[in-house]
């Protein structure tokens, strides 16, 4: 199964700012809801708490929690992201979403990333884990124009 952690982040690796992402970007949401549609989303409770419509629809929408109370519509709660990466066995492709501690927990056993990065730096509280450039290796990048331009940087790891 291919585990791929997908973010957007500011040149300063900011991702979040008090519980919310601190930018609107209407082509980088679409940019996301493309490359993520049909395939399961494993997000933390505080990025799931953050999205304002619930769970993203046409998406298996995975959240960790070890809270037994915590039982919203549409969602599939599990304790950890090893339960969540059991629950999508069979699926080529499964999404790590968020948050900060997500990113660090899934990034060892993660196939690959994707960074939508942001033209710009931003203050904030959250940050996206720096990661070992020898290790992923950048395979793509896209430059999307527009009113807040931002480049698409994948990436695949290629040593254990």
């Amino acid at each position: 199964m291919d585990i791929v952690l997908i973010a957007v982040m500011a040149a300063n690796r900011t991702i979040g700012r008090n519980g919310a992402t601190p930018w609107h970007i209407p082509e980088e949401l679409g940019f996301f809801k493309a490359t993520t549609m049909g395939h399961p989303i494993i997000m933390g409770r505080r990025t799931f708490d953050s999205l304002s419509n619930g769970a993203l629809p046409g998406r298996e929408n995975i959240v960790l929690s070890r809270n037994p109370d915590f039982t919203p519509p549409e969602v599939v709660v599990v304790p950890t992201l090893e339960r969540a990466l059991v629950h999508c066995a069979g699926h080529p492709r499964v999404f790590v979403i968020g948050g900060a501690q997500i990113f660090r927990e899934a990034l060892p056993l993660a196939t690959g990333i994707i960074l939508s990065v942001l033209d710009l730096t931003v203050d904030g509280d959250t940050f996206f884990p720096t990661f070992d450039p020898q290790i992923f290796q950048e395979t793509a990048r896209e430059r999307h124009p527009g009113r807040q331009p931002f480049t698409v940087i994948t990436y695949r790891r290629v040593s254990p």
